[in-house]
């Protein structure tokens, strides 16, 4: 991402706004068109097992012990998973034909590095570091019409928004809201500064934008917020949000239970805010990879490689899980001890993205993936 003078500005600007702390991140970006694009990144490696439960094998029960959940415990979805427990609103989703869940997931990416598996997630590699810049914003080309670009909205920008196009991030504050007073004074301070003062005035816009939800940083008012920016008639139309916390070494079932609560309620907060743009709406939610297919003895799993991804929205095709179960059985697992990934994380993002804004999946793949040569896109992930 090009760090010019005018992003240093920006962010100054921002701090003087109350707006600067790091916490919750959300990166947004304007492209001309009514449809939205929400990518929630899982930091950590979510465990699939257990958030979309394949009961209906009998080496899930086995590999995981006492970390296995019962199907009648869970959200049956069909005759094979289950989804957790934890996800009510997610589960009343996919019952309305909203969510769609895709099993044995994964990129190119096949060893076991959080900072690797996500930079190769995020870039659209095939290995580490190997490109420089983000899928989202390798995306945006693609998307603008009449010269739209990015815009940049605070202080750090994930990696898979980073790129030509200038994208920043909104992190809400713990800090109290200043005073219309010091913001009326500091106004006035670069009203006749000709670089600070369009960048004050982009500031405050933001912050009217993001009202007063922007100071708090809890699950439900993370979603509100990035609702109160995409439902905006000229606001943006892509969003990433990132999450963190889905490491579970030990202790896994109760903290993966609060991790997935405030994702479901994050994504319920979200789409509550859209109101009648959640119809428009595409939110895909992924991690870098997933974790081993038998328990360890901490009560918690390490981690492993084929995962889960999940698609929601009032875009979304869904009431429906796409997999090509690999099974649990010894001989089927990857390396022995993981999830074998049937399919290719980048089809489904290429997918997604492609149908939600009307553009070729094919064609995103090749812009947006080309070292990945993508294969297998699925289609009608999303509405016409």
């Amino acid at each position: 991402m090009r760090q010019s003078r005018r992003n240093f500005l920006a962010g100054a600007a921002m701090v003087g706004a109350g707006a600067w702390l790091c916490g919750p991140s959300l990166a947004l970006a304007r492209v001309e068109s009514e449809r939205r694009f929400v990518f929630v990144i899982q930091r950590g490696a979510a465990d699939g097992l257990n958030i979309v439960i394949p009961y209906a094998d009998p080496g899930y029960a086995r590999l995981r012990g006492a970390l296995a959940l019962a199907p009648d415990d869970a959200h049956r979805l069909d005759g094979t998973f289950a989804l957790h427990p934890s996800l009510t609103e997610a589960a009343r989703m996919y019952a309305s034909g909203e969510a769609l869940l895709v099993h044995a997931v994964a990129t190119p990416y096949r060893d076991r590095s959080h900072f690797d598996g996500q930079n190769v997630l995020e870039t659209g590699g095939t290995s580490p570091y190997q490109v420089k810049n983000g899928w989202l914003n390798r995306l945006l080309p693609l998307l603008a019409r009449g010269g739209e670009k990015a815009i940049a909205l605070a202080p750090t920008v994930p990696m898979a928004l980073r790129g030509p196009a200038e994208v920043g991030s909104y992190a809400p504050s713990s800090l109290p809201q200043p005073s219309d007073d010091l913001l009326a004074r500091v106004g006035d301070l670069y009203q006749d500064d000709p670089q600070l003062q369009p960048l004050w005035a982009e500031a405050m816009g933001n912050l009217s934008m993001a009202g007063r939800v922007g100071q708090r940083q809890d699950a439900a008012a993370l979603g509100k917020l990035a609702a109160s920016f995409l439902a905006k008639p000229d606001g943006p139309r892509i969003a990433m949000i990132e999450t963190g916390g889905w490491d579970t070494h030990s202790a896994q079932n109760g903290r993966l239970a609060a991790q997935l609560k405030a994702l479901d309620t994050l994504i319920a907060s979200l789409r509550d805010g859209l109101g009648e743009a959640w119809r428009t709406t595409t939110v895909l939610v992924a991690t870098e990879f997933g974790r081993t297919a038998a328990a360890n003895g901490t009560g918690g799993t390490d981690h492993g490689t084929g995962a889960a991804a999940m698609l929601f929205g009032g875009a979304v095709q869904g009431g429906r899980v796409l997999a090509d179960w690999p099974g649990l059985g010894a001989s089927s697992l990857y390396e022995g001890r993981d999830l074998r990934p049937t399919q290719d994380l980048y089809a489904v993002m290429a997918a997604s993205a492609g149908e939600t804004f009307g553009v070729d999946p094919q064609k995103v793949s090749r812009a947006v993936f080309a070292g990945a040569r993508v294969a297998g896109l699925p289609q009608h992930l999303v509405r016409a």
